[in-house]
């Protein structure tokens, strides 16, 4: 299997949720899991904010991706479709700047 494919990575991550038996002792929690993300993005936001290396940022991002991508077991949905449809509505979106910083969104009641 191609060590860069999103199959890959959704079997080391299953194969990890096995070994430690997570559905069974509670690693499969949706709520519990969410806090993790939210944990993880603390310390993301850590690295940005404190001028931590590339090194720890990425370490820190790839624990997000881990997290994602188990979530994605734990609720039994296809992560990978996901992010192609949802890329696919992204690109029909037009951005704007927003107080100086790009913004795609749907801008759903907001003048342009």
């Amino acid at each position: 299997m191609n060590q860069d494919s999103y199959q890959a990575m959704l079997a080391i991550v299953q194969s990890f949720h096995d070994k430690h038996d997570f559905k069974k002792y509670g690693g499969e929690d949706l709520v519990y899991r969410v806090a993790l993300m939210a944990e993880e993005l603390g310390e993301i936001s850590t690295c940005v904010t404190k001028g931590k290396s590339n090194e720890n940022l990425a370490e820190e991002s790839a624990d997000l991706l881990i997290l994602l991508i188990g979530t994605a077991i734990s609720a039994n949905f296809d992560l990978n479709q996901s992010f192609w449809k949802k890329m696919e509505k992204l690109g029909k979106r037009q951005s704007r700047t927003v107080n100086g910083t790009i913004r795609v969104s749907e801008f759903l009641g907001v003048d342009k």
